[in-house]
């Protein structure tokens, strides 16, 4: 058989231990590959850069060489769908409008969740009163309010809508994330009362959420995420999302831990 292919059969066989393997699974040394697989060592080394391109490995060269295993997570999710959009030059516009569909459902879903009470309205309020104390700071009032939206994402009980809402999700708080960053430093970032009014919807979404109106926290968070882009989209419409990983980690990241 071709190396090449010899390579993609070893990298299928490694890609579903990683897949299927606990947390801690560790990649076997490349001595101990070529004899489990029967193969050459380049061969293996094929096949870890097959891995290594997808995200699932990282190859460390040198005397402290190995491979150190990652397995995906919604970040990389994210990271990848913004490659394809960007590839497939995709506008912020487009993506917002993604967004309007998909993201106001999250709320709805969130409010009939039977244990909300416990687990979704305390973290969205501690979320809003924090939101409450950065008005008059906008790098910090965006990361903080984009939060919000996180935590929506992240209680919605069904996983693949979480995974793919998620990810659109993250890819816009990576824009919007930079728009503030630069307004602020032209000194045109939006007054304290446009942040005062997204705190006060937010409460709404808190109190809609809380008292189980699903249809009415979906129309409500619609009505704001709508109004919220607005700011974005009347500089950036236009532009292309732009997937950059550092930008996309520090959006997740700066999120709510994924329930």
């Amino acid at each position: 058989m071709p190396q090449r292919r010899i390579a993609e059969t070893v990298a299928a066989e490694l890609r579903s231990r990683i897949l299927t393997g606990d947390e801690n699974y560790r990649l076997p040394t490349q001595d101990q590959l070529v004899q489990d697989f029967g193969v050459s060592y380049p061969s293996i080394r094929e096949a870890l850069r097959i891995l290594e391109t997808e995200g699932l490995v990282t190859v460390r060269r040198g005397n402290v060489g190995g491979a150190e295993v990652h397995r995906p997570d919604e970040t990389s999710a994210a990271y990848h769908l913004g490659l394809a959009l960007q590839g497939a030059r995709v506008t912020l516009g487009d993506l917002a409008a993604g967004l309007r569909m998909l993201e106001p459902l999250c709320a709805a879903e969130c409010a009939t969740r039977p244990d909300r009470a416990e687990t979704v309205i305390p973290a969205l309020t501690e979320n809003v009163d924090r939101s409450a104390e950065l008005i008059d700071d906008g790098v910090a009032f965006t990361q903080t309010a984009r939060e919000f939206h996180d935590l929506i994402v992240s209680f919605t009980p069904n996983l693949t809508v979480r995974y793919v809402v998620s990810s659109l999700v993250a890819l816009w708080s990576a824009q919007e994330q930079a728009w503030a960053e630069t307004l602020t430093r032209r000194g045109e970032y939006p007054s304290p009362g446009d942040a005062t009014e997204a705190v006060r919807t937010h409460r709404r979404l808190v109190k809609e959420i809380a008292a189980g109106r699903a249809e009415r926290a979906e129309q409500l968070y619609r009505t704001h995420l709508a109004a919220a882009q607005t700011l974005v989209l009347e500089r950036f419409e236009g532009g292309v999302v732009t997937a950059s990983p550092t930008g996309v980690r520090s959006a997740m990241q700066s999120g709510a831990p994924r329930i």
